[in-house]
């Protein structure tokens, strides 16, 4: 059986990178003595598969995984046998059985799924900043509010000009702090909901930059912490390719978003 596990990611934690978290929850998982399944041949290895992954120094309480395990203990049982195994800065927050997968019918990966994710960019003290929180949220409220935002994207192969705005689903200076983000005294904490996924992957850091740009600075990353709220799936996209999601954002074809949290996707 195929199991969803959602978790946060926070405090220390944060400094380590993806591949470090998917070695450390092969460990956890073995150390927890779930019946987890193996993959065959020479060199076996746990099925497993994450979901989009989370930039070194950034914190979550969003983070997806998919396991597949030969028996499974109850969901309650199984989060508390993980949590028990936790170290500070790790949490299990929720599992899920995903349904039997429909024959002949290859099943979506938690990764393959990822549309949207949610995040609160917060401006950490001791960065001294000409402008004052106030001045912050209200030029960034006429930032978002913006037709059109034109930037240019870097990969590690190519540059492209896209319209940031179209990828920018909400935004808000008005972001609220949760228990895994964190709180800094100065309270300048900005709210953004934006797309994600293999085709068009937008991250904080890529507003943030176009928002420093506008109010004619230089952006320090280093100045703003990241959490990541939700990892969100679009219902409006079940069954669609990446490659026919690519073709309709040029052809400017998408549907109607839904969006609905990675872990709820399997409920419709």
């Amino acid at each position: 059986m195929e199991i969803r596990i959602k978790f946060a990611k926070y405090d220390t934690m944060k400094f380590i990178s993806h591949l470090d978290v998917m070695r450390y929850f092969q460990k956890a998982i073995r150390r927890s003595g779930l019946d987890v399944a193996y993959t065959e041949g020479f060199n076996p290895h746990q099925i497993m598969s994450f979901a989009a992954p989370l930039g070194v120094g950034q914190t979550s309480e969003s983070e997806y995984f998919d396991i597949e395990l030969h028996t499974a203990p109850s969901m309650e049982e199984l989060v508390e046998r993980l949590n028990e195994v936790m170290a500070d800065g790790m949490r299990i927050l929720s599992a899920e059985i995903l349904p039997p997968p429909v024959p002949q019918v290859k099943r979506e990966t938690a990764m393959a799924l990822v549309a949207a994710s949610s995040y609160l960019v917060m401006k950490k003290d001791g960065y001294e900043e000409e402008l004052s929180k106030e001045i912050l949220e209200k030029k960034f409220e006429e930032f978002i509010s913006q037709k059109s935002i034109p930037v240019i994207k870097k990969s590690k192969k190519t540059e492209a000009e896209i319209d940031l705005a179209e990828f920018i689903f909400e935004a808000s200076a008005e972001g609220k702090t949760t228990e895994f983000s964190g709180v800094y005294e100065n309270g300048c904490a900005f709210y953004m909901l934006l797309s994600a996924g293999s085709v068009n992957n937008i991250k904080p850091d890529t507003v943030m930059e176009a928002f420093y740009a506008f109010l004619g600075k230089e952006y320090n990353p280093y100045a703003y912490q990241v959490h990541r709220l939700e990892t969100f799936a679009d219902l409006s996209l079940r069954k669609v390719s990446q490659q026919e999601i690519a073709r309709r954002i040029k052809e400017g074809s998408m549907p109607e978003r839904k969006l609905v949290p990675l872990m709820e996707y399997h409920k419709y």
